[in-house]
């Protein structure tokens, strides 16, 4: 029996999830996580053999804590469910360790497919990634310019693309504002530009800005 957790700070997807690993049979959910504290704690309480893993989620995201759990926990593979775009955020997650990478609108079907490929010791890409990624074999692709940000940058904009200020995610993040504000500078540099008006547009233009209410434009404070 496979061990998996899910993390989701929507206790909906959660249950979700909760619900298509049950079909399966041979898996089953040990436990949740709604934030990337608990996703820590409960990987290390519980060694699953699969973490199923949101990039969106409150305090250091998905996507920041990949490193850490496979340098802490690498016989852990990682599954990583996502509303963002594949092409804007796959070869990131994979070069931080991630096994695969879903959307979360996918089939059930699809889903256990995936877990099981990543269970196995394989690595899971959409039939769409994968064509696309073929297609680019042999060819020059330039690198678009936010794919040089390190992850805390790669966040740090996304956050601002969403419209966040930089005394939100200070508080989120658990940084000085100085920190974030650090953070901002270096992104208007590697991206040549001038201020946070073009961040904002430069996110929306390039599909990294959250679609759904996950993180509104404007939050009220904890």
């Amino acid at each position: 029996m496979l061990k998996i957790i899910v993390a989701d700070d929507h206790p909906v997807i959660r249950e979700g999830l909760r619900r298509i690993v049950a079909q399966s049979g041979n898996m089953s959910v040990v436990a949740e996580a709604a934030d990337s504290q608990q996703v820590l704690e409960k990987v290390r309480r519980h060694s699953p053999d699969v973490l199923l893993l949101d990039i969106s989620m409150p305090g250091r995201s998905g996507l920041e804590i990949l490193d850490e759990l496979k340098t802490k926990h690498p016989k852990v593979r990682i599954l990583v469910l996502s509303q963002h775009p594949e092409e804007r955020y796959a070869s990131r997650v994979f070069r931080a360790g991630a096994a695969g990478y879903l959307a979360k609108d996918s089939a059930s079907a699809e889903l256990l497919g995936a877990i099981h490929k990543v269970a196995g010791g394989g690595k899971y890409v959409s039939a769409t990634l994968a064509e696309r990624l073929a297609a680019n074999m042999g060819t020059d692709v330039s690198r678009q310019p936010h794919e040089t940000l390190s992850d805390r940058e790669f966040e740090v904009l996304r956050r601002v693309g969403n419209g966040e200020t930089i005394s939100e995610i200070a508080e989120d993040l658990s940084l000085s504002v100085k920190t974030i504000s650090t953070y901002r500078t270096r992104i208007l540099e590697k991206l040549a530009l001038t201020k946070t008006a073009e961040l904002i547009r430069y996110a929306i233009q390039h599909q990294l800005v959250t679609t759904d209410s996950k993180m509104p434009v404007s939050r009220p404070r904890r």
